[in-house]
């Protein structure tokens, strides 16, 4: 299931192959992938468990399903999935109601996206109670659709979440750039088939085919983007 909006059009540059732009949220347009280990840090100290710093990179840019998961197994604590998410979604929706600071050129970028009528959707393993809250900062009018994790059966490192959003506009995977942050988002995106460009927030990414690495948002602009789709 997915969330619409009213659509940005279907106009491309001319001659561009580029037929949409898909966004991941989580560390990529809002800084808040440190927010997530807080709240799990703070729950879990709640219960009982202190985290294991080295745990960070296993649990960031995945589903909340298997991020949870991985953290009641590895600290054996007496906690639902079910319980255990309800408790991370509410420590993280207060702490962004607070504050909620975009990743450097993001605002540009999504303007820039906007401005020149580029398809655009936001995919994101996060729940859609959470998408909710941060789109109110990003500005729902910048997405034609947006995915949530809890709206589709697998999501990353699945492709699907991207090969929804790309049916959803009408676009080919392999005429979509994705931006990701994360090794599990860029999985998701590539088995899809998908051009990808990883911003690189907790832990590194390397380059690969079909693959680009930036250090910032700031380094992505529509042209970069037209770029890296050829016929």
């Amino acid at each position: 299931m997915t969330t619409t909006i009213p659509a940005l059009g279907t106009r491309t540059a001319e001659g561009s192959a580029l037929q949409a732009v898909l966004l991941d949220m989580d560390g990529t347009l809002v800084d808040t992938e440190g927010f997530w280990w807080d709240v799990e840090v703070e729950v879990f100290r709640s219960l009982g468990h202190t985290l294991d710093e080295s745990w960070r990179h296993v649990v960031v840019g995945g589903p909340m399903s298997r991020s949870a998961g991985f953290l009641i197994e590895a600290t054996g604590a007496d906690i639902t999935l079910a319980d255990l998410s309800v408790l991370l979604n509410d420590g993280f929706e207060a702490r962004i109601g607070h504050a909620l600071p975009l990743m450097p050129g993001a605002a540009r970028l999504l303007g820039e996206l906007a401005a020149h009528g580029v398809p655009t959707a936001l995919v994101s393993a996060s729940h859609r109670r959470i998408i909710d809250r941060v789109l109110t900062t990003l500005g729902p009018q910048h997405f034609a659709l947006t995915v949530a994790g809890d709206e589709v059966t697998r999501t990353k490192p699945f492709p699907d979440p991207y090969l929804l959003a790309a049916a959803g506009l009408g676009a080919d995977p392999g005429r979509c750039a994705v931006i990701e942050d994360t090794a599990t988002g860029v999985a998701a995106a590539e088995a899809a088939g998908c051009h990808v460009v990883a911003v690189p927030s907790v832990a590194p990414i390397a380059p690969a085919a079909r693959r680009t690495v930036v250090t910032s948002l700031e380094d992505v602009d529509l042209p970069f983007l037209h770029g890296l789709i050829t016929l």
